[in-house]
């Protein structure tokens, strides 16, 4: 009797066992199936959210590049619309077209993006614009780092560009300098020491023109305040002089 009901304590102890093992299973399952349920939620959550996000943001910043475009050409419809400003851009083209039936060249310069400016219009004339020509002479102020460091070193930084302008320009050539405020000191500095050499200046400004624009022999000032869209207006410029002095000098004439 004993042992039988030994057996059964040890019979139904097994079976609580196993049923709290069976429920601890039962419920960690249930647990595991939550926490990924709840993921998956918060998944679907994070990618709907996400692609509301995209969409909200991709039509604002949309919106935003359409605003920036339209913007740049504004200021270039006002350029369109200024004829005494398209006629102070055709009476320097011709300057330049004159100047290079001759022997001289152009000399540019200015800082920042200006010199980028420079750098670039110059590479137009030396290398090419539209088609295969002889090269054109052209010289930018900005590359030479030997120069600029030890100028800038010895003389000042307001000194860069009128010490190699003294060393380097010849009477008939032209200086271009471009800045956006018409106030950058290295430039007005070479414009007045292209007076003195018989050096003809152009300033490629915007704003009001600043200094530059009072001392140079022409003045192409872009009717906005904002430097991006000045600076568009610039190399917009700087590509109209090189294609018609390409095709003035080596090509049928811009009436073709």
């Amino acid at each position: 009797m004993t042992i039988s009901i030994f057996i059964i304590s040890i019979s139904i102890a097994i079976i609580y066992i196993n049923l709290n093992i069976y429920e601890f299973q039962r419920r960690a399952l249930e647990l595991v199936n939550y926490n990924s349920e709840i993921k998956i939620a918060k998944s679907l959550c994070y990618a709907y959210y996400g692609i509301i996000s995209n969409i909200i943001l991709g039509y604002y910043m949309k919106e935003y590049i359409k605003d920036q475009i339209k913007k740049s050409y504004e200021t270039k419809i006002a350029i369109y619309e200024n004829n005494e400003l398209l006629s102070k851009i055709e009476q320097v083209a011709k300057l330049c077209v004159e100047l290079y039936r001759g022997k001289n060249k152009t000399i540019l310069a200015g800082n920042g993006g200006s010199a980028a400016d420079a750098q670039h219009i110059a590479a137009e004339l030396v290398g090419r614009y539209g088609f295969d020509r002889p090269s054109i002479p052209s010289l930018s102020l900005t590359t030479d780092t030997s120069n600029l460091t030890a100028i800038g070193n010895d003389y000042g930084y307001d000194k860069v560009f009128s010490r190699q302008l003294e060393g380097m320009g010849q009477d008939g050539d032209i200086f271009i300098g471009i800045s956006t405020s018409g106030n950058s000191l290295n430039i007005i500095n070479a414009f007045k020491v292209a007076k003195e050499k018989n050096i003809k200046t152009v300033a490629l400004v915007g704003r009001d023109g600043g200094e530059m624009a009072k001392l140079a022999n022409f003045a192409i000032i872009i009717p906005s305040n904002s430097t991006p869209r000045i600076q568009e207006s610039h190399i917009l410029i700087g590509h109209i002089l090189c294609d018609i002095i390409e095709k003035e000098i080596f090509g049928e004439g811009i009436e073709d």
